[in-house]
């Protein structure tokens, strides 16, 4: 029997207050749709059987999901989660089972996924649906069991219509669900908009599947069913997604100082022994070796550090940035689509774009490429163990042969031989008494 997934994500988020939709924000280091997609994908789901029903924001959520192989749905109107199911049925009613997860629960894990599915088909039941029972009541569903046999359920009450005795129930309905699909459209069928809303709720087709068996999936992190409403809860749940992705570094043999400080994406790989000081941003694809040190402030994106490298203080690392085992890169430093070689040194206030470095070279104080006329970018090789002085200028495209040197202050625009050493100064010109002269002058 296959399993289909399909994701809520048709919400305009209206507390968010954003003309973004509320499943684009991103949390973590991806936006809330991406990890729950995620942990869909991981739970051994095909991109070809997920489907994201979509309505605010529709354009901007094709455009995410572009070329990911995921069907995207429309729900025009929005009325209500069950209105949302109903109209991807065309999609998943070929599929002999559904799970059905929301668009902005990013901390949904594989393992839920993949247990809705199983328990599902092992039982044979219509409908299976996780469930929470946090410390601290939410505002969601109560869980209503059969007295009798308390492993049958019999329906959700939402918070806004319980009864006082329904909100003293602590086990709440977490939002995600498996259904058999011909039993899913039958019940959705049998639905109506009696209620605050006016809509058609989802959580309305488990008192009328009771009778042919819903049983409940009790999750092992109640945090999972952590969805977002407003910013408050945004910045909570990235917040959640940070202290994860750091704990997992902590324990793979990473030393993080200060760890409420750093920014580190989830898709970013450090190596053992490496130290990540205070206020570092680790962003994007980022890799980093083993026994590097990455100083404070800087921030690294989708770049590559190679073992023993330092980075930093207040160093900025772009995107194809490729820092080679031992080098430096020191305070004001910034490197883009540059390749750092093995033992190269550029320690202060410098600007490297698309260049190739050598092995053990010295970049001084003050040197840029100057790799962009106004129309294309254009490339700056340095040989190894050559000596650029502080404050130089090299004019793309050039290139400084291995063991070459260039004075300080040189405008350099034409190749510089292996070693060779390049001057690009104005002559200087000294005038004994001058200033004197000229304050005898002033009134």
């Amino acid at each position: 029997m296959t399993t289909a997934v399909v994701v809520l994500a048709a919400g305009k988020g209206t507390r968010m207050r954003s003309r973004l939709p509320k499943v684009l924000h991103p949390a973590g280091g991806r936006s809330l749709l991406a990890s729950v997609l995620k942990a869909v994908g991981e739970a051994g789901i095909a991109a070809s059987d997920t489907a994201v029903v979509a309505g605010y924001g529709l354009e901007a959520i094709g455009a995410a999901l572009a070329g990911s192989g995921v069907e995207i749905v429309r729900q025009e109107p929005q009325l209500g989660t069950g209105h949302a199911v109903l109209s991807a049925q065309a999609w998943w009613k070929r599929h002999g089972q559904v799970v059905v997860v929301h668009g902005d629960m990013p901390l949904l894990s594989a393992g839920t996924v993949a247990g809705l599915a199983r328990m599902r088909l092992q039982s044979g039941a219509a409908a299976v649906l996780a469930t929470a029972a946090p410390a601290e009541p939410r505002a969601y569903g109560r869980i209503l069991r059969d007295p009798k046999r308390p492993e049958r359920i019999l329906g959700i009450v939402e918070q806004k219509q319980a009864t006082p005795e329904q909100l003293a129930i602590r086990e709440l309905n977490a939002g995600f669900y498996c259904f058999e699909s011909a039993a899913l459209a039958a019940a959705l069928g049998q639905l109506g908009t009696d209620n605050p809303h006016a809509e058609y709720y989802l959580t309305d087709t488990i008192a009328r599947l009771a009778a042919q068996g819903v049983i409940g999936y009790a999750l092992e992190d109640d945090r999972e069913c952590l969805g977002v409403n407003d910013r408050a809860e945004l910045a909570e749940l990235d917040q959640d997604l940070r202290r994860r992705k750091v704990a997992a570094l902590l324990a793979a043999g990473v030393s993080v100082q200060l760890p409420a400080t750093v920014v580190i994406d989830p898709e970013v790989q450090v190596g053992e022994d490496s130290v990540i000081e205070a206020g570092v941003q680790l962003l994007g694809t980022t890799r980093i070796g083993a026994n590097c040190r990455i100083r404070a402030h800087s921030v690294v994106e989708s770049a590559v550090v190679e073992d023993g490298a330092i980075i930093g203080p207040l160093a900025r690392l772009r995107e194809g940035a490729v820092i080679g085992a031992g080098a430096h890169i020191g305070n004001f430093v910034e490197v883009k689509k540059s390749l750092i070689g093995k033992g190269s040194k550029a320690n202060h206030l410098a600007y490297i774009g698309d260049a190739v470095v050598g092995e053990k070279a010295n970049i001084g104080a003050g040197t840029i490429t100057c790799n962009y006329d106004g129309v294309h970018k254009h490339p700056t090789t340095i040989g190894d163990g050559a000596f650029i002085g502080s404050n130089t200028t090299l004019v793309a495209p050039v290139e400084i042969g291995a063991g070459a040197y260039v004075g300080a202050g040189s405008v350099i625009t034409e190749a510089v031989p292996a070693d060779g050493l390049g001057l690009g100064r104005a002559r200087q010109a000294v005038k004994p008494g001058w200033a004197a002269n000229r304050r005898k002058k002033q009134p």
